[in-house]
């Protein structure tokens, strides 16, 4: 495991990152909540169509506006390079259609300082926090690349796709230079890599929900066949 010394992470040197694509639907109800705690936010509009990024900048919240679509990793390299160029210490991510846990941030940070790790997980398949339902396929395809992720890292992972997660220096400037921007290469790769680089990774539970308003940009069908498409690597 990487020996790097880690800094303590506070609201001060903490960046909460928005990956937005067409959530005009959700992102003030997101951002109201935010706002309730003293957090340093960003979104990071990708290229939306809609009013994603005037509703966000008329939240108050300063918006990275990008030309166009990249995807969540490309739009998530983006908000790691103005993390590290701002002398931020550690990023935690949350959707922007309010499935992530907003309330349960503070878990993220408190065991990244009580562990030193490089990156803490929130998992919605750990302990009491089930609270999604998937189908029977997904769910099986989700356990084989979890054990992948578990065999990488060296620690028990059961949601390798989760995107509700804190990531922090040096693995956080790791991730700003060389990011996938493929589908899962977001979440699952990302996992992957980190740790067969000796990061160190935990998962803690986290409820994760459905989304609050409007239909994914990924249907389930279609996520079902990427994820499938992985599997291979996942079974090496």
């Amino acid at each position: 495991m990487k020996s790097n010394l880690v800094n303590l992470v506070n609201t001060s040197n903490l960046l909460v990152l928005i990956p937005a694509f067409n959530e005009s639907l959700n992102i003030e109800t997101v951002l109201k909540e935010l706002s309730t705690y003293k957090y340093n936010v960003l979104v990071i509009n990708d290229g939306s169509s809609d009013d994603t990024y005037s509703k966000a900048r008329g939240c108050g919240v300063p918006v990275l506006d990008l030309p166009y679509n990249l995807g969540v990793g490309g739009a998530l390299r983006a908000g790691f390079q103005h993390a590290v160029r701002n002398g931020f210490e550690a990023i935690v991510q949350i959707d922007a259609d309010g499935q992530h846990p907003i309330g349960h941030i503070g878990d993220l940070v408190r065991t990244a300082n009580e562990t030193n790790a490089h990156l803490v997980l929130g998992s919605r398949f750990l302990g009491q926090a089930k609270s999604m339902e998937l189908g029977l396929i997904r769910r099986s395809t989700m356990k084989v690349l979890a054990r992948s992720a578990s065999k990488a890292t060296g620690t028990k992972i059961t949601d390798s796709t989760s995107g509700f997660r804190l990531i922090r220096n040096p693995l956080l400037e790791k991730f700003s230079l060389n990011f996938a921007s493929n589908y899962l290469g977001d979440t699952y790769e990302a996992l992957i890599a980190a740790g067969r680089s000796g990061y160190r990774v935990h998962e803690i539970p986290a409820p994760i929900t459905d989304r609050l308003n409007g239909v994914s940009s990924s249907s389930t069908l279609k996520s079902t066949g990427q994820t499938l498409k992985v599997l291979p690597v996942a079974l090496l």
